[in-house]
């Protein structure tokens, strides 16, 4: 079932890489390099794993338009760029699209939080994103 969700969310993905996208102030990958895994990546996407423990703080970082796969749920805080904190929970299971921000976010749950992140990276006019 897990594998059956996953596949559709990489299908939404490629379909939707013809939004727009726009560049990272931050990699995840590297201000976050022990909560966060590369998975897969092409010229179309990246897949990255996240797995943050009750508790865990991110640094800031940026993400192009992307989906997210929620495989194991919690609370979290988000930290948005302009100042702006929001509480909220991840259920799993859930599948999530994000236009393009710049956050940080902390697990506030007492149970770790596990998602896979699908990053878009083709931008509406056919170029490529900025990514690393």
């Amino acid at each position: 079932m897990k594998t059956r969700l996953l596949l559709l969310v990489l299908a939404a993905a490629f379909y939707l890489c013809g939004t727009p996208t726009t560049a990272r102030a931050q990699d995840p990958l590297v201000v976050n390099s022990s909560t966060i895994k590369l998975k897969f990546e092409n010229e179309r996407v990246r897949v990255i794993e996240a797995t943050l423990p009750p508790g865990a703080k991110e640094q800031m970082h940026s993400h192009p338009a992307y989906v997210i796969y929620v495989l194991e749920g919690g609370r979290y805080r988000n930290h948005a760029s302009d100042g702006k904190v929001t509480e909220g929970e991840f259920k799993t299971g859930d599948v999530i699209y994000r236009e393009p921000l710049t956050h940080a976010a902390d697990n506030i749950g007492d149970t770790p939080m596990h998602l896979i992140l699908v990053e878009l990276k083709i931008a509406s006019d056919g170029g490529t994103s900025p990514h690393p």
